[in-house]
């Protein structure tokens, strides 16, 4: 249903309860947050079992981890160990500490306890993130490659990178026929080059892997037009809070070299309005879309606080209810191998909602016609929130 549609849709802007959102993240799944343990340069990512305990009580019904730095399907399996009422998955990014395009780290990967369900082509150690991110010399942006040959020479030499024409090397020949064999787990593009996604969507439709995520997608390279295009065949597109929502605190994402802090977010340059981004989304059809945050550094809200954020940005700018569950809740669940949700209660329940008005969700009301005992002080007894 469209958000022009909707009973919940743009003409009611000015009515929305600031109940909502949160009653959209019950059943909501964030498939993109970063939990701790993580580099001593970079301290302060979230607990994970925080994360959960956070989510849970929110009502969500699921995470999946992405861990840059090593097995975070580890971290799901002592999360779920610990954290009953919510599922918690785990994620296998191939980077270059664990040997970039190696085979025997995925099959281990996808035999971890925990329940891997997304490989990923790597984050901020592919040849195309790690040749764009830049520290700052005398006021100027420079990539890290130029400012400290060092890097160039051990790092970017050894950075993931897909062959976008030719023959397919015998590493990645095996990856992706070990995910094919895992029907439950999914392909992420990661951070590669425009041309390498489209490389990666063909082989993996070529080499028979079921789901395929566009991460970010493709950190903004990617057109509408081409976004439909990948749609088209199946593909889900990702949108991350993270691309519109963070901050320019410098970070070492992925070096523990403090000299590799990618600083060339200090420099204003210009960003795509909100609008725009949330434009291509609409575009685009949340019916391709699936939705997380990418949260987890100290410098940001919780990753639930994200998920919340994303959803009332949703409402703000027309989508409907349906539109937003699409996003949050039901492609998420698509992706990870989850059973679709049933929003038939929900919907009823929010729509004799709308027809009533707004209630404190905090505030203790007396009983109608109760009287206070002598001496008391007139509040009803209960639990304080």
């Amino acid at each position: 249903m469209s958000a022009s549609h909707s009973p919940f849709g743009p003409e009611d802007f000015y009515r929305r309860s600031m109940a909502l959102p949160d009653r959209l993240l019950a059943g909501a799944i964030d498939t993109h947050v970063h939990a701790g343990p993580v580099l001593n340069s970079n301290p302060g990512h979230a607990d994970p079992i925080e994360i959960a305990l956070e989510a849970r009580a929110a009502g969500m019904r699921g995470v999946v981890y992405y861990d840059v730095f090593g097995w975070a399907s580890g971290t799901a399996w002592l999360v779920n160990r610990h954290v009953p009422g919510i599922q918690s998955f785990g994620a296998y990014l191939m980077n270059s500490s664990h040997g970039g395009l190696n085979p025997r780290a995925v099959r281990t990967a996808l035999h971890m306890e925990g329940g891997c369900r997304m490989i990923s082509f790597g984050s901020h150690c592919t040849h195309f993130q790690a040749s764009r991110e830049s520290t700052v010399v005398d006021g100027e942006r420079v990539p890290l490659h130029e400012a400290f040959p060092k890097f160039a020479r051990e790092e970017l030499s050894r950075a993931v990178r897909i062959p976008t024409e030719g023959p397919v090397p015998d590493e990645l020949a095996e990856i992706l026929e070990l995910v094919a064999e895992h029907p439950e787990v999914y392909l992420n593009t990661g951070h590669v080059s425009h041309d390498e996604v489209f490389r990666i969507v063909e082989l993996a439709e070529q080499y028979g892997i079921g789901k395929v995520l566009v991460s970010h997608p493709a950190r903004g390279q990617l057109s509408v037009a081409e976004q439909k295009q990948l749609a088209a065949k199946g593909v889900f597109l990702e949108g991350c809070l993270v691309d519109i929502y963070c901050t320019s605190v410098p970070l070492t994402h992925y070096y523990p070299e403090k000299e590799y802090i990618d600083r060339g977010a200090e420099i204003p340059h210009t960003r795509r309005p909100v609008a725009h981004y949330i434009d291509d989304l609409r575009q685009v059809g949340p019916e391709h879309i699936v939705l997380g945050t990418d949260y987890g550094v100290r410098n940001l809200p919780t990753a639930v606080q994200g998920m919340r954020t994303w959803i009332a940005l949703l409402l703000d700018y027309g989508f409907g209810v349906e539109e937003v569950r699409l996003m949050t809740a039901h492609n998420p669940a698509r992706l990870i191998g989850l059973p679709v949700l049933d929003d038939t209660a929900l919907l009823a329940e929010l729509k004799a909602a709308a027809e009533e008005p707004e209630r404190s969700r905090h505030a203790l009301y007396p009983e109608a016609g109760a009287r206070p005992a002598d001496g008391a002080s007139g509040r009803a007894a209960g639990p304080v929130w």
